[in-house]
C-alpha cells in the first residue's frame, strides 16, 4: 500500500492520509483582515474532494503591529471568530481537518501598513526581503504582550472550530528573527546563545497549550536554516525542534528561515529535504516538508526515504485547483477519494 495513503494519529486528531496543503497567501482577505467570499471561493476549490489528510492556512497576524501586508486575515480581534468560522466550516465540510497559522511580522512590515514603527528583537534591518525598515528594539513587557498575543490569538482559533494552529517562526518574521543570529542582537536573556534565541517560542508555547489544552495539536513551522554565512545553522535548529517537542510541540514544519523560499538547488525536488530529514533523525514526533515537490510520486519517495512523515504540495494546487485530481487519477493507487459527502 501507498504510504501516502497510511493515516496518522496525533493526539485526538485523525489524518486519513499524508498529504497536507500548506500555508500559501492568497491576498484574499478584506483590508482589516476580515473574511471575504473570494477567500471562502480559494478555500473551498482547493480542498473540494478532501483529497488532504490536513489542510494548514494562510498565516494570519496576531495583532496589528503583526500585520506583514494588508489583505491578510487577521486572528487578532475577537471579533474576527465568527468569519474564521467560516473558513473552519468550509474546508470540515470537504472532509479535511484544519489548522490556523498565527504569525507576527516583527520587522517584516513596514510603517505604511501598520501605522507605526516595526518593531524586533534587535534594532537591525531585516535583511530576508528589500527596502525594510529599521525597527525599534522590543522592550521585555513587549515581548510579553506578544507571548500573550500567540495566546489569544490561538484560543480564537479553538472558539473558530479550527482543529489546531501552527506557529509561524520562518521566512524572517518575528520569531525567526529572534532565532537567527542575522537579527538577535540581544543581551538580555532572549538573546545570546540559541538557548536564549529560542526562548520565546517555548514560552509562546506554553502559554497556548494552558489556555488550549492537551487535546488541541500546536504545531511550529521552523525556519530551519538561514542558507547565510553567520546565520542559523542547522545545529541550532535541531536544538530547537528537541525542545519543542520536550514541551510538548504536535508536529514540526520545516521550511526555509531569513533566506525565505531560497535554497542551495532550488530547482531540484525537495528543497528542504536535508534539513526535515536531519530533524526527524532528532525526534520523534511528526515532521512535515514542503517545497519543490510537484509529483505524488515524489512525495511518495519523500516518505519512502525517511525524510518527513506528512508532505505538503502547495504551488501545484495554488496554480490549479484540479491538480491534486489528476495526479490522484494517474497515481496508480486505489483510494477512497474523492470522499462522497
Amino acid at each position: 500500500m501507498s504510504r501516502l495513503f497510511t493515516p496518522l494519529k496525533i493526539g485526538n486528531l485523525e489524518l486519513k492520509n499524508r498529504l497536507v496543503l500548506p500555508p500559501m497567501a492568497s491576498s484574499r482577505a478584506g483590508l482589516n483582515g476580515e473574511i471575504t467570499a473570494p477567500l471562502l471561493q480559494f478555500y473551498d476549490e482547493k480542498t473540494r474532494d478532501g483529497y488532504f489528510g490536513v489542510v494548514i492556512t494562510e498565516h494570519s497576524f496576531i495583532s496589528e503591529n503583526g500585520k506583514t501586508n494588508f489583505h491578510q486575515i487577521s486572528s487578532a480581534d475577537n471579533s474576527m471568530i465568527l468569519g474564521l468560522r467560516q473558513i473552519s466550516d468550509v474546508i470540515h465540510h470537504n472532509g479535511c481537518p484544519v489548522i490556523l497559522q498565527l504569525n507576527h511580522a516583527g520587522s517584516g512590515t513596514k510603517e505604511t501598513i501598520i501605522g507605526s514603527q516595526p518593531i524586533a528583537p534587535s534594532a537591525v534591518i531585516n535583511p530576508s526581503k528589500l527596502d525594510l525598515e529599521l525597527p525599534c528594539e522590543l522592550k521585555y513587557g513587549d515581548i510579553q504582550k506578544i507571548i500573550s498575543d500567540f495566546t489569544s490569538a490561538a484560543l480564537r482559533a479553538k472558539q473558530a472550530g479550527f482543529d489546531g494552529v501552527e506557529i509561524h517562526s520562518c521566512h524572517g518574521y518575528l520569531l525567526n528573527q529572534f532565532l537567527s543570529p542575522l537579527t538577535n542582537k540581544r543581551n538580555d536573556k532572549y538573546g545570546g546563545n540559541i538557548k536564549g534565541r529560542m526562548l520565546i517560542h517555548l514560552q509562546v508555547l506554553r502559554a497556548i497549550r494552558n489556555v488550549v489544552g492537551n487535546n488541541f495539536p500546536i504545531l511550529f513551522r521552523l525556519g530551519a536554516t538561514d542558507n547565510t554565512d553567520g546565520g542559523l545553522s542547522l545545529d541550532d535548529c535541531i536544538t530547537v525542534a528537541k525542545e519543542l517537542e520536550k514541551e510538548g510541540a504536535d508536529i514540526l514544519d520545516i521550511s526555509g528561515g531569513m533566506c525565505r523560499y531560497t535554497a542551495p538547488d532550488l530547482e531540484k525536488t525537495g528543497y528542504f529535504i536535508k534539513q526535515a530529514k536531519a530533524v526527524k533523525e532528532a525526534v520523534s514526533i511528526p515532521v512535515i516538508v514542503t517545497g519543490g515537490i510537484r509529483t505524488l510520486e515524489q512525495a511518495e519517495s519523500l516518505l519512502n526515504s525517511s525524510v518527513s512523515d506528512l508532505i505538503g504540495i502547495g504551488r501545484p494546487v495554488f496554480k490549479d485547483s484540479n491538480w491534486m485530481k489528476h495526479a490522484m487519477d494517474n497515481f496508480g493507487f486505489e483510494t477512497d477519494y474523492p470522499r462522497q459527502i
